[in-house]
């Protein structure tokens, strides 16, 4: 528990210190909030959506989101081009599969991603369930129970799901809900906290996702989903105390992401289990 704590405190030392970026092809619905919360934890935000951006991005930068929660026609040709740069040049990225299940060029585009594998998965149990079916990976199931963005599934539903994909990719998977579930296929954590608040506002899932690609520029991807999850979870928390409605805790969480402490963040709550 020690080493992971002192790794979490790198990471959180190491973004502010270098402020790196971490370029994002996100949900349309909450590019800002994504850029602003990258921003409010020390990284770089930029977002872009063409093939040839994403190509240039892909090829620069130290990592990289992708959120398929919006989708467009060209992003049929810009998740096609960045997936062949992922495989030529290796970027480690993260990918939140926002609504898996639900449309044909997302499915396409979600099945074709699995050819240069990410390095943190980041979403809500039913996504974690349904894109492990689509991959036809154990504990997963292909018929999605993905309502929108939302999740009908508890998180400790996709414990295994999480398990097969981490163990897939040689990465991480974060499944988000009441309780956070980390893992790499070789350990799992729980990381507590956050606010109910979150399922108030527009984002608070994708700008995870774009947090998480901000600390695996600097770290590995377990303590950079571990990282990320913590930070959100004690800003989350912190900004609660503070508010009385969505609009002002939206406003304060992103305070509360810039102001937590690398020890702060690493003494949040977590619990860690070996697999």
């Amino acid at each position: 528990m020690e080493d992971i704590k002192s790794k979490i405190i790198k990471a959180v030392e190491d973004v502010r210190k270098t402020n790196p970026m971490a370029p994002s092809i996100t949900n349309t619905v909450t590019i800002n909030f994504v850029a602003n919360a990258q921003l409010a934890v020390g990284g770089s935000a930029a977002m872009i959506y063409l093939p040839d951006e994403a190509d240039s991005m892909a090829r620069l930068a130290r990592s990289f989101y992708i959120n398929v929660g919006t989708m467009f026609p060209i992003y049929e040709d810009t998740f096609s081009k960045v997936t062949e740069t992922f495989k030529e040049v290796k970027t480690p990225w993260v990918l939140d599969p926002v609504a898996v299940g639900i449309g044909d060029l997302r499915e396409k585009s979600l099945r074709k991603f699995k050819e240069a594998p990410p390095k943190i998965i980041r979403g809500n149990a039913s996504e974690i369930i349904a894109l492990c079916g689509l991959w036809g990976l154990d504990g997963g199931e292909i018929e999605s129970k993905v309502r929108g963005v939302d999740s009908t599934d508890q998180v400790e539903a996709a414990k295994d799901a999480a398990i097969s994909l981490a163990r897939f990719t040689k990465g991480a998977v974060a499944v988000s809900g009441q309780v956070d579930l980390i893992t790499d296929g070789k350990i799992l954590a729980r990381s507590y906290g956050g606010s109910h608040f979150m399922e108030k506002i527009t984002g608070a899932g994708c700008s995870l996702g774009g947090v998480c690609a901000v600390y695996a520029c600097v770290a590995d991807p377990f303590i950079a989903a571990l990282t990320a999850s913590a930070i959100y979870n004690l800003a989350g928390a912190r900004a609660e105390e503070k508010v009385d409605g969505p609009g002002a805790f939206e406003v304060e969480f992103l305070n509360e992401l810039y102001k937590a402490s690398p020890e702060e963040v690493a003494n949040n709550k977590l619990e860690i289990e070996v697999l």
